[in-house]
């Protein structure tokens, strides 16, 4: 049976509609998100002020305590032996004990009211956090729908033959984009952003050891400040690196997959990574380079990530009629009959590969480690 045709006209019109609401909603939950990170940097810096007021007082407390006792014991003595002393004497005796006493009492209030403000701003903080990390969630997903809302669903349409097959493709973007930025998001968050944190809070240190302990020991505590900075300075460009590294466009595939391959190997220590080119060297068309390079790319993290591989190898012959790849890694392998919905990589190498008319098999056995066989034709 026969679709009935799609208005193209009126899905371009509710997008649009779609697109402005959404991005209010964006720019509404950025807000609230500034907002909780405001709060939560005011509440955090009083806080510490609390914490830093509760250390004095607990030091009054103690001093006060012993001046009660050793007030109460004078007491005791001028009770006891009241002929002994003037009247004047008596009455300092009493006035003084009773004005420890009432010091000692309004140093137990006024930590009261600390504490029960320390722990208010405790549990408050906690919801900010929940807050913070929940907008930063809806934001990235509200990204991802507004990256598929502004692609060309029109030549998709005319791509998709069928409203099924369009919005089974249109789902798998959306995982397939959502995963890419959890990632992403999961590795600037503990690596720079972590790392920035620090670098703010050294800074701190720096200044008070400079106060405190003088300019050698601040100049040392410089010293380890720079490393962290550099950390901070490698993580970011590996993190592009990975994202898109300059050298595919300046100097082509096989030069970038051993620098590449060479970096991975020395951020992930535990794993030796060989790298063969036996073919040409030669330049490709770009979207040759791209995809070939994606799919490596995609193959060794899955490998290291996933398959925990301490080896892997990576083969490449590049002929004038045609490519071949191999990525062979020793790592804890799957079975290839079992297909998880959440195997977005495969997808998209799939994608790719059938984007450039060629094949992909993928070759594993549990406990064998895994082989993926990419071959491409080479159209001049």
């Amino acid at each position: 049976m026969k679709i009935k045709q799609i208005d193209t006209k009126s899905i371009d019109e509710i997008r649009e509609e779609m697109i402005e609401t959404v991005t209010c909603s964006k720019t509404d939950i950025f807000r609230i998100s500034e907002k909780c990170r405001q709060d939560y940097d005011n509440m955090t810096t009083e806080l510490d002020n609390i914490k830093q007021m509760m250390v004095k007082l607990n030091d009054e407390g103690d001093q006060l305590e012993k001046q009660v006792h050793q007030a109460r014991v004078m007491l005791s003595e001028v009770s006891m032996n009241i002929k002994k002393y003037s009247e004047e004497e008596v009455r300092n005796a009493y006035e003084k004990a009773h004005q420890l006493q009432m010091d000692l009492s309004i140093n137990w209030q006024y930590k009261k009211q600390l504490l029960d403000k320390r722990d208010d701003l405790e549990r408050r903080l906690i919801g900010l956090v929940d807050t913070i990390d929940r907008a930063d969630q809806l934001i990235s997903q509200i990204s991802v729908v507004m990256n598929y809302l502004q692609s060309d669903l029109k030549q998709v349409g005319e791509v998709l033959e069928n409203a099924k097959a369009k919005q089974d493709f249109g789902l798998k973007i959306i995982e397939a984009q959502e995963e890419e930025r959890k990632r992403l998001s999961r590795e600037i968050h503990d690596g720079p952003a972590q790392m920035l944190a620090n670098v703010i809070v050294r800074s701190d240190l720096i200044e008070r050891v400079y106060r405190d302990k003088g300019v050698e020991e601040a100049f040392s505590e410089i010293d380890s400040f720079k490393k962290m900075v550099r950390s901070a300075l490698y993580e970011v460009r590996r993190i592009i690196y990975d994202l898109r590294p300059m050298a595919l466009d300046d100097l082509g595939l096989v030069p970038t997959l051993r620098k590449y391959l060479r970096t991975i190997e020395e951020y992930h220590n535990h794993s030796k990574i060989n790298f063969e080119n036996i073919g040409l060297e030669r330049r490709l068309p770009t979207k040759y380079e791209v995809a070939l390079f994606r799919m490596i790319q995609e193959s060794v993290q899955n490998a290291l990530k996933h398959a925990n591989a301490c080896e892997i190898r990576v083969r490449l012959e590049i002929t004038n009629s045609s490519i071949s790849v191999l990525i062979k890694d020793n790592g804890v392998g799957f079975d290839i009959n079992h297909k998880k919905p959440e195997s977005f990589g495969m997808i998209g190498m799939r994608e790719r590969v059938d984007l450039l008319d060629g094949e992909i098999t993928f070759d594993s056995k549990i406990g064998k480690g895994t082989d993926v066989l990419i071959s491409v034709p080479l159209i001049n």
